[in-house]
């Protein structure tokens, strides 16, 4: 049996208890080394890890089994989505933000999705005991769980701004030098895939480290050679292919908030 962790697949141990005495039995012989041990240990971590994961793994695939049967036109995306779903744990269990950009009714999808991220979206969301203590029963009461997801196109004054005075196309990418991190992830939205500024975005979070989602129609434009992961939706014209985002983005959310909020 394996079990699918992060991009790796990793065999499951039934009997882990023959790798210790196996790792130990390894003391005694001459050309065991250092090298050798620092190999042990991460094979056995990652066996630990696959085994631990599993109950995550199965709601990733159960929401998105979910997703395939309510719109059958997006199985063709079940690998793109799996992996952007895998992008984006990693980046909130890290404590990394997800930054969104888009244009028109993407800008609006970059909001919808920021909404669903840092509010709850289907399930409560309890607050840490840490957190619900320094914030008091008022406030804790009153509060969800939040995940940061900042979206550029709704800053108003810094967009008009930067158009005036700058290159209106190169706004998406100074917004991303000024908060992207290491770490973090852009969730780049464009039916076409060619947008000049989502492609400039997509490009700065690139050479600054950021991970990087391409969500587009089919053909996936430039894009499709700058992301590392890449859901291309299948439909051309633009209502269509916008009619097929929302679902996409939705099982994004769901996976997220079932995974990090059991």
């Amino acid at each position: 049996m394996q079990l699918f962790l992060g991009r790796k697949v990793f065999p499951k141990l039934h009997f882990p208890q023959q790798d210790l005495r196996c790792s130990l039995s390894l003391f005694g012989r001459q050309e065991f080394s250092i090298t050798k041990l620092r190999r042990l240990v991460k094979s056995s971590l990652r066996n630990v890890l696959a085994l631990v994961a599993k109950k995550s793994i199965t709601l990733v695939v159960q929401d998105i089994d979910h997703l395939i049967e309510r719109r059958p036109e997006l199985s063709c995306c079940r690998e793109g989505i799996t992996l952007a779903c895998e992008a984006m744990l990693s980046c909130f269990q890290s404590g990394n933000q997800v930054l969104l950009c888009g244009n028109g009714g993407s800008a609006a999808d970059c909001e919808h999705i920021a909404g669903e991220l840092v509010k709850r979206f289907s399930r409560p969301r309890p607050l840490t005991p840490q957190l619900a203590e320094k914030l008091g029963p008022d406030l804790a009461g009153n509060l969800h769980g939040a995940l940061p997801a900042l979206s550029l196109p709704s800053m108003v004054g810094f967009t008009t701004a930067f158009v005036n005075d700058d290159e209106p196309e190169y706004a998406f990418a100074q917004q991303v030098v000024a908060f992207g991190k290491p770490g973090d992830l852009l969730l780049a939205i464009s039916t076409s895939g060619n947008s000049k500024n989502v492609v400039h975005a997509a490009r700065a979070a690139k050479a600054l480290d950021l991970g990087t989602i391409g969500l587009t129609g089919q053909a996936g434009g430039q894009l499709s050679s700058i992301c590392e992961t890449m859901i291309q939706v299948p439909a051309s014209e633009v209502p269509r292919v916008q009619e097929l985002h929302l679902p996409v983005y939705h099982t994004l959310c769901q996976v997220v908030e079932d995974t990090l909020f059991p």
